[in-house]
């Protein structure tokens, strides 16, 4: 089996999603007064998450676009009906407390220096292209990748086989060339490994739960280029250096 590239997930995986849209969503709702309204900083939180993955899987549903969505996130968090400006206006306050704590695993960019003369790489998301494209170019990590493909352009979201297949196909590059590396089992792993893609988990709870048959598990980033050395030969160069 020779891979050729690395196809990476972004949030949670090389970008630290969760605990920069908690440091985010914590400030922002400090700031509107709004902590002690929804029961304190955990309840609050969590009442923030639950809007999160209703109105985003809508969005990955197709119901409605990347902007409308965080609209809804606003309304459905607080309770009430906001016009688009006031939507926008609210949201955009907590998307400028989110982006000050935007940060990278300490991982990340180790692994993807390493990975750099071995194999292509690229990026498949369920986010936007334009969100994702100035998150990665804000982090300092754009320029590792030779393509970062997204749920909105591609007209399908992980773990549909389509999205991979998608992906693959803007490589040029056969599934079973393309490693593909997430944080979440079914999405990322099952959804990878269903595609035709080399399956690979990254488990950084480090939970103990075994991985299905067809996806590897890691612990962390820097296991990666050892993994692929040692079962997966390696194929064409980067393009990217």
């Amino acid at each position: 089996m020779t891979v050729r590239a690395v196809l990476w997930d972004i949030d949670d995986t090389l970008f630290d999603y969760t605990g920069s849209d908690r440091t985010g969503a914590l400030r922002h709702l400090e700031a509107e007064g709004l902590v002690d309204a929804y029961g304190g900083t955990e309840p609050a939180l969590a009442r923030w998450r639950a809007a999160m993955e209703t109105e985003f899987a809508r969005f990955l549903a197709g119901e409605v676009g990347f902007l409308d969505h965080r609209r809804a996130r606003a309304r459905t968090f607080l309770g009430t009906e906001l016009s688009d400006d006031e939507a926008d206006a609210w949201f955009g306050r907590y998307v400028a407390h989110y982006e000050s704590a935007w940060t990278l695993f300490p991982d990340s960019g180790p692994a993807l220096e390493e990975l750099a003369p071995l194999v292509r790489q690229a990026a498949l998301s369920n986010s936007s292209t334009a969100n994702q494209e100035r998150k990665l170019t804000t982090l300092g990590i754009r320029e590792r990748f030779e393509a970062v493909l997204c749920a909105d352009e591609l007209g399908h979201a992980k773990p549909a086989p389509e999205a991979f297949l998608g992906a693959c196909a803007a490589l040029a590059l056969p599934p079973s060339e393309v490693l593909y590396v997430g944080d979440n089992l079914d999405v990322d792993g099952r959804g990878a490994r269903d595609a035709g893609l080399v399956a690979v988990w990254l488990d950084r709870t480090a939970g103990g739960a075994q991985p299905p048959p067809g996806v590897r598990r890691i612990g962390g980033l820097a296991e990666l280029p050892e993994l692929l050395r040692g079962v997966i030969g390696f194929g064409a160069p980067s393009a990217i250096r």
